[in-house]
């Protein structure tokens, strides 16, 4: 009987899903293969055979992590086509709403630049291309609601948002998601 079969979800998705986990609560350098194939319920062997090294699972979660980013711009681009102000606002409310409810982790992205200084690691590579789409659609977001200079200002509002994922980490800031929100709201106009 496969394990399709037996009711367990494909090898591959249950070592991406404890790996995605574990990461998340204790960080990719945190987490060794032996932990996740435990999580998973396999071998190391079994997890080589779906991922070729743990490098490469760290690759698939930040590629998975940057699909769900970029679905969330999508989205809004489809909920409000011609509004592009709307949908500023609206990655501005995801952000706060994700800072609002940030664990001791914080911000994945963050993260896993802190945890690989390789700048050459695969996935710093995704990341940094990563951001720098995220910032050219915001740059034309804001050209498209008539900012007179649309690239400084996707610029401040990006470094807003990413501060705010960095100082929910830390707790310094009460009221957070509110104060991100104004913050944002002056920036997008």
């Amino acid at each position: 009987m496969s394990e399709e079969e037996g009711g367990k979800p494909p090898l591959r998705d249950r070592v991406f899903r404890a790996a995605a986990e574990l990461f998340h609560a204790e960080g990719i350098r945190g987490v060794g293969v032996d932990a996740i194939a435990r999580a998973a319920q396999t071998t190391k062997m079994g997890l080589y055979r779906q991922f070729g090294s743990k490098d490469e699972l760290i690759t698939e979660w930040v590629r998975n992590q940057v699909e769900q980013y970029t679905a969330v711009l999508d989205r809004l681009a489809g909920r409000w086509p011609d509004d592009p102000r709307r949908q500023l606002a609206g990655f501005a409310e995801f952000i706060a709403d994700d800072v609002a409810s940030a664990t001791h982790r914080g911000c994945t992205f963050i993260n896993t630049v802190a945890e690989l200084p390789d700048a050459a690691h695969p996935a710093r590579k995704l990341i940094e291309e990563h951001k720098a789409r995220q910032l050219a659609r915001l740059t034309k977001l804001c050209r498209a609601a008539g900012h007179p200079h649309p690239g400084r200002t996707a610029l401040h509002l990006t470094l807003v948002l990413e501060g705010a994922q960095a100082v929910a980490q830390n707790g310094s800031a009460p009221d957070l998601r509110k104060r991100l929100l104004e913050i944002a709201a002056e920036i997008v106009g």
